[in-house]
């Protein structure tokens, strides 16, 4: 039992006491959300957990048929940390005690510095016999640590063994640990990531779980993400991502394309048709191809392919909807089912096995979950496709509206029918209950079944508040003169209050929206028919705000776009002007983004000075800072309109991050057409039929040098290239982000290399250029920019000495690429000696170093003449 416990709770350091009182406040709102909605009725049969078994120290009287010596053993890591810094302490029994039993009352005394001594209790996890605490040592010095046992007795009861045992009482020696003042380090940190990564990601990489989440993000319990404060200052950390938001995401910062594939060929037909077209919007709601899921950096989607099928006795190439795995960053397909046999499901449920009474957790399972309105829920194997759960849900009397609210848990209404009024609580009652596990059973999934108020849940809910509420125009001879909007408690149905406003029309249902303890609506004032959004208290129904009239002249005048989002703390509204984002707090406009017109005569609408924009009535998707989102109309004409694109927005300036003419084809609702975002990802349908994912590619830097021995003093060019390795562009330039929509345009939409006006010039990435010699001296060579046609750079470089040196080439990678880097050799030789100067034709020529050598040559021949007929007359 020891060595299984060791196994589970391995000991840890927590450096900052904010981590633990934040898992202890997320814990704390998960109970309080169940603990709102326990209340069990007879409706509904619910299955009781095995009780815990009854253990304490030795009644008087008993004679146990086992006594056991017991061994405690105490263990405080580490023996060295710095003030403010915590420490982990576990204790333990041995014999450990058989599955089931719980070891009852460790005393424990903790005397600081100062003399100052802590007792307090605890009692072990069931069956290991062993407990563990962190605690924080906030005085400088030596800290004494001791734990006692004071015996325990089991009764021998079913529910433990069949014989009764006594433990004895015994300690352990005391443990001592040094507290300084300065910090003790421990593993480094692992900055979240900027350049390219993949999955898996490897477990030291703790620090980087804010990014790592999944699509689409499940719960909406007000859980507060500690990294967020550091990553959007000034913004309210809580989420809802029922209105377009994904947190825990990265998000594409560049139009770069990573990959991209043609599934239905659209776009300007021709011939007799003349400028008419095909756009692949209507498809959409029968074949699915858009990418709904994302689980470990895999996509699902449907996708149709031709598929050898006997028919009629003969085997035929048709048309088959098969639901696809796929990775993310490369396209690669993992696997393919049948999607006739499937219930494409549309999110995930995870569920980590809990192996201590303490809470440590284990392994995460992960299921990807269909959850039909009414009749069955369906689970699968993400890895493999396989169905893991096939549930009924399928009861008497019938549920409705099933909502997944939060991660393993469900919402739903049961109608009891019209004569059950007399019953106690009345007609209608509000399920919770829960898809975790495989059990087919309905009634042991029930977490609780209370009375409820309304036969449906709210029409908006804000999760994190616990209220929804209800806004709908009134109308008078067909004509629309006011709202009437109520409030509701979420968990009873109760009506909390209701407000009736004249005067005024309400442009759509679909732009209500309840968020931050608040429900807004997006309103016409009947006199001028100006649009504002104005928004109710939830609790108390008292106006918080009416906002700003929406930019004159088409959003104000209600020509939007029938879905709305929040997140950041705005509402994000788009409309026929641009994009409208809306602080939660007073209703003040934060900004306005306009797409404008490239072009004069392509668009009827404007922003208040006349400007031609495009209109936006497709929604939004939200992530990472980000708001996405493409430009249309309620209902698109031929000849298209030329410039529409995807626009990636700031959510806190609303400045534009990039733009791509590849727009969507929805013609109104909350963005269809714009897929999963995770991983750094977001995927999408074009208008022509293109399913795009855009995102970082993987780059890859080449450089070569002379490959001969150079003389000291010879100058040389180093070259190379920066190409991007993305499959969808393979080898082609990597270019900068600011021309990064020119490069993609033009490789996958034909549009010119130069611009719209030929007159812009794509640039390339930096290269840094560091020559490294072979005595260890580094040289900076400087930064070259890559050519952006090419990809190609070069420097010119005298080296210093003789000798031989590394020259490294090093792209730092952006928003669009990752990094790369390669490296080559040159080597240098002695200098060459100089060859004399050539005398210049028709120069005139000085002879007198000649003359003055002839002459010199003359006087030696006669000085040896002389000196040769001396010696010869002296022999005579």
């Amino acid at each position: 039992m020891l060595c299984v416990y060791i196994e589970r709770r391995k000991e840890k350091m927590r450096i900052s006491s904010n981590k633990t009182k934040m898992t202890a406040a997320i814990v704390l709102v998960l109970l309080m959300a169940s603990v709102m909605l326990m209340a069990n009725v007879p409706n509904v049969s619910v299955v009781k957990a095995a009780e815990v078994p009854v253990s304490g120290p030795l009644p008087a009287g008993k004679t146990p048929n086992v006594t056991t010596q017991s061994v405690l053993s105490l263990s405080a890591k580490p023996t060295v940390v710095g003030v403010g810094q915590y420490i982990l302490v576990n204790a333990w029994l041995n014999p450990a005690v058989s599955s089931g039993r719980v070891i009852k009352t460790y005393t424990f005394t903790i005397t600081n510095p100062n003399g100052t001594t802590t007792v307090f209790d605890q009692d072990a996890e069931p069956s290991t016999a062993a407990t563990w605490f962190d605690y924080v040592l906030d005085q400088v010095g030596d800290w004494k640590i001791k734990v006692a046992f004071n015996g325990c007795y089991f009764n021998g009861s079913t529910n433990e063994a069949t014989q009764s045992a006594y433990y004895l009482p015994s300690s352990a020696p005391e443990q001592t640990v040094t507290c300084q003042q300065d910090l003790n380090p421990s593993w480094p940190a692992s900055p979240i990531p900027t350049d390219y990564w993949t999955r898996p990601v490897d477990f030291v990489h703790r620090e980087w779980w804010p990014i790592l989440g999944n699509f689409p993000a499940n719960g909406y319990d007000g859980t507060t993400d500690p990294e967020w404060d550091t990553r959007y200052p000034g913004t309210n950390p809580y989420w809802s991502s029922q209105y377009g938001f994904t947190p825990w995401v990265q998000a594409p910062h560049s139009s770069h394309i990573v990959w991209l594939e043609l599934n239905q060929p659209a776009g300007i037909v021709g011939g007799q048709v003349g400028q008419e077209g095909n756009t692949i919007g209507s498809d959409l709601s029968t074949s699915a191809r858009l990418c709904n899921l994302v689980y470990a950096g895999r996509g699902y989607r449907t996708v149709i392919k031709p598929l050898w099928t006997l028919l009629n006795g003969t085997y035929r190439q048709l048309p088959t909807t098969l639901w696809q795995s796929f990775d993310i960053r490369t396209g690669e397909v993992f696997w393919e089912l049948t999607a006739a046999d499937v219930q494409i499901p549309t999110f995930i449920e995870y569920t980590t096995s809990v192996t201590t009474a303490a809470g440590s957790g284990g392994a995460v399972t992960a299921s990807l979950v269909y959850l039909s309105a009414t009749s069955r829920m369906v689970k699968y194997n993400p890895v493999t496709g396989a169905v893991t759960a096939n549930v009924s849900l399928t009861q008497t009397p019938a549920l409705s509206g099933n909502i997944y609210y939060k991660n393993d848990y469900v919402l739903s209404v049961q109608d009891l029918g019209a004569n059950a009024t007399n019953i106690t609580g009345g007609r209608y009652r509000l399920i919770n209950w829960t898809i975790a596990g495989t059990s087919t059973n309905f009634a042991s999934r029930v977490i609780s079944n209370v009375t409820y108020a309304m036969s449906s849940l709210p029409s908006v809910i804000d999760w994190n508040a616990g209220f929804g509420a209800a806004v709908s125009g009134i109308t008078t001879a067909g004509v629309m003169c006011g709202i009437n909007a109520t409030g509701y408690n979420l968990y009873t149905g109760a009506k909390l209050w209701s407000n009736r406003l004249d005067n005024v029309t309400l442009f759509s249902g679909s732009c209500t929206i309840a968020d931050y303890g608040k429900v807004a609506f997006n309103l016409q004032h009947v006199g001028d028919q100006l649009g504002y959004y104005m928004a109710y208290d939830l609790a108390s129904g008292a106006v918080a705000w009416k906002g700003e009239v929406m930019p004159y002249p088409w959003s104000s005048t209600g020509f939007g776009a029938y879905g709305v989002a929040s997140a950041y703390g705005m509402i994000i509204h788009p409309g026929y002007a641009g994009i409208t984002a809306i602080n939660w707090t007073n209703g003040k406009i934060v900004w306005n983004y306009h797409k404008y017109a490239q072009a004069p005569f392509e668009s009827p609408y404007t922003d208040a000075n006349g400007t031609e924009t495009f209109s936006f009535n497709s929604g939004t998707k939200i992530a990472d800072g980000v708001v996405f989102a493409y430009n249309c109309e309620h209902t698109t004409t031929f000849p298209r309109t030329r410039g529409w694109s995807t626009s990636a927005i700031n959510i806190t300036t609303g400045e534009e991050v990039w733009s791509i003419g590849m727009p969507g084809n929805a013609a109104f609702g909350n963005a269809p057409d714009l897929g999963a975002i995770a991983d750094g990802y977001m995927s999408m349908e074009t208008a022509l039929g293109y399913f795009v994912t855009f995102g970082k590619g993987k780059s890859a830097t080449t450089v070569t040098a002379p490959d001969v021995v150079m003389p000291k003093g010879n100058g040389i060019v180093i070259k190379g290239t920066v190409l991007d390795l993305s499959p969808a562009q393979p080898n082609t330039p990597c270019v900068s982000k600011e021309s990064m929509t020119m490069q993609m345009e033009y490789l996958h939409l034909q549009t010119s290399i130069y611009g719209l006006w030929n007159n812009e010039t794509m640039i390339g990435v930096p290269v840094v250029l560091t020559a490294i010699g072979s005595d260890g001296s580094v040289f900076d060579l400087g930064t070259a920019t890559t050519n952006g046609y090419s990809g190609v750079f070069s420097l010119a470089w005298t080296p210093p000495a003789e000798g031989t040196y590394q020259i490294y080439a090093s792209f730092a990678g952006d928003e669009s690429y990752g990094s790369s880097m390669s490296t080559t050799a040159v080597s240098v030789g002695p200098a060459t000696e100089p060859y004399p100067e050539p005398i210049p034709p028709g120069a005139p020529v000085d002879n007198t170093s000649l003359l003055n050598g002839i002459l010199a040559a003359v006087i030696v021949a006669i000085i040896v003449g002389i000196a040769a007929l001396l010696l010869t007359l002296r022999k005579h």
